[in-house]
Parts: structure tokens; sequence; C-alpha cells
């Protein structure tokens, strides 16, 4: 029997050890699911975004776009004219149904209706239309501090 010198015993498993996976890969979104054709156009042209703190006569602006993966992104803000009040969303819209959509991100609020007021989660937030309004509303009222935020994207 012949005998293999250990450096090249090393070399040739090292050739053959596969590399470990990266630890910091995290899968790509699911592309957004889509339930109704109509609510997904009405989002993607969407007409504005409101927090009532702020005002409801000047909408901020929702940006939708849609990457290769059919993944479907929002963001958008609302701010006060005459004052540092702020509303931000900002995530991958998961679902579109016929009278809601589901938001995975960040919602916050900022500097309303009280200077220091400081509000912002992230997690999978619910946005609906009731009662035949031409909005969704975040359908999480209270989710800081006690106050009832309406936060608003219009169709």
């Amino acid at each position: 029997m012949k005998h293999i010198a250990l450096p090249a015993l090393l070399a040739l498993a090292a050739c053959t050890a596969a590399a470990p996976p990266p630890e910091t890969a995290t899968p790509a979104p699911a592309a957004t699911l889509i339930l109704s054709q109509d609510a997904a156009h009405r989002l993607r042209n969407n007409s504005g975004l409101t927090l009532q703190w702020i005002t409801w006569d000047r909408r901020g602006d929702v940006e939708v776009t849609v990457d290769a993966n059919g993944v479907w992104h929002l963001s958008g803000s609302q701010s006060a004219q005459d004052g540092p009040g702020r509303v931000t969303v900002d995530g991958v819209v998961t679902e579109i149904g016929a009278d809601y959509f589901l938001l995975d991100g960040r919602v916050a609020i900022t500097d309303t209706p009280d200077a220091g007021r400081r509000c912002a989660a992230d997690k999978v937030w619910r946005f609906g239309v009731t009662q035949g309004r031409q909005y969704w509303r975040l359908r999480e009222f209270e989710w800081c501090d006690d106050l009832t935020d309406y936060v608003d994207i219009y169709f």
C-alpha cells in the first residue's frame, strides 16, 4: 500500500469540501398575492396618503412599484406644512383583496398631534375599505399610546 503525504490529502479534501451557506442570506419575498385585479389597479394608481392629525386637505405621496419577481413595494409619507409632524409607511404588499391589502413593513408617526410623539412599528398591517369609502384605512387605530390614528391611502 502506498502512503500519500498529509499535505496532498489536505489539498484533496479542500477541493471536495462544500462551502458553507452564507449566514446572512435572507430569502426573497414571495410575489404579491393578488386576489382582485381591480383593487390592485386602484392601489397602483392611488391618490395619496393622509393622517388626520396633519390634514385631510393636502395628501402626501404614495409610490407603489413592482419588481421583476412580482413583489409590490409601497412607500409614502405626509408632512405637516406648518410643523414637524409626519407619517410614513414603507414595506412590501403581501396580499391585495377586493377591499383590503396587507403591508409587511413599517408605519411611523412623529411629532403629531403633539411635539415629541414617536410611534413606529414593523409588522404586517391591514388596510381596509369600509362603508363604501374611497380609501383604505389602517385597521389598527390605537396601536401607539392610546391615541386613535387614521392613516388613509386614497384611490
